[in-house]
């Protein structure tokens, strides 16, 4: 709309709307969420969560420490957050190695972002001389795919990937399958494990428990079944 002016212009001031600018200052005033990244200083105290593994492969176990950051902490955004990662042993025959990769994950640690694809990273490394069973019947095919197990194993403890455990429902039917097979072996071809010995390796969960039960293979441990 054009306004004719017949007047004098001896001044002039700026109206503002008070109540969008009532609207936009709770938002210039409010606190931005602190995210990961490699210029966050180390502070004097970290949580820290150590897991052993005793691989056959190695004369001593191997113990994993993994500190995390607590971020943005008694917020509505406060999240925890890997640091870095430590591995101990009285073995020396890997120590060159564990101490690179160590310090590797680490660095991508602080870096900040989406650090869950090391978890994928680590477990696809495959060992020339082949792998081994775990306690448990897990099949790791090398000793840097248990260390990426420990780390997912970490990161579904403290939120950054999501679990995949199976519901009561889920587990009572397993538990009942698994009852039922082991009732029709005989004495001779009795568990020697975890599962029954005569268990097949699962492509889905790398665990030897898939056992055939009226014409349908079904894994034990995770679930996974030909049938639907």
């Amino acid at each position: 709309m054009t306004v004719k002016i017949d007047k004098k212009i001896v001044g002039y001031r700026v109206i503002k709307d008070d109540a969008s600018d009532a609207q936009a200052a709770p938002a210039e005033t409010q606190a931005q969420p602190v995210q990961m990244n490699e210029y966050i200083a180390r502070p004097d105290f970290l949580l820290g969560t150590t897991y052993k593994i005793k691989p056959p492969i190695a004369e001593h176990a191997m113990y994993i420490t993994i500190n995390d950051i607590l971020l943005n902490e008694d917020t509505d955004h406060e999240s925890r957050q890997p640091y870095e990662v430590f591995i101990n042993s009285k073995s020396m025959e890997h120590f060159q190695w564990v101490i690179a990769l160590t310090r590797v994950i680490s660095a991508v640690f602080r870096k900040g972002g989406d650090v869950t694809f090391l978890v994928e990273e680590l477990r696809s490394v495959y060992d020339p001389n082949g792998g081994y069973f775990k306690k448990g019947g897990v099949f790791m095919p090398s000793l840097v795919a248990e260390i990426g197990a420990v780390i997912e194993k970490h990161m579904k403890a403290i939120g950054l990937i999501e679990s995949d455990e199976l519901g009561d429902v889920a587990k009572r039917v397993l538990a009942e399958k698994r009852a039922e097979f082991e009732s029709r072996q005989s004495t001779n071809d009795d568990t020697t494990g975890d599962y029954p010995s005569n268990a097949t390796l699962c492509g889905k969960c790398n665990t030897k428990a898939v056992i055939v039960m009226d014409g349908c293979a079904t894994c034990l441990s995770c679930g996974d079944s030909k049938c639907g």
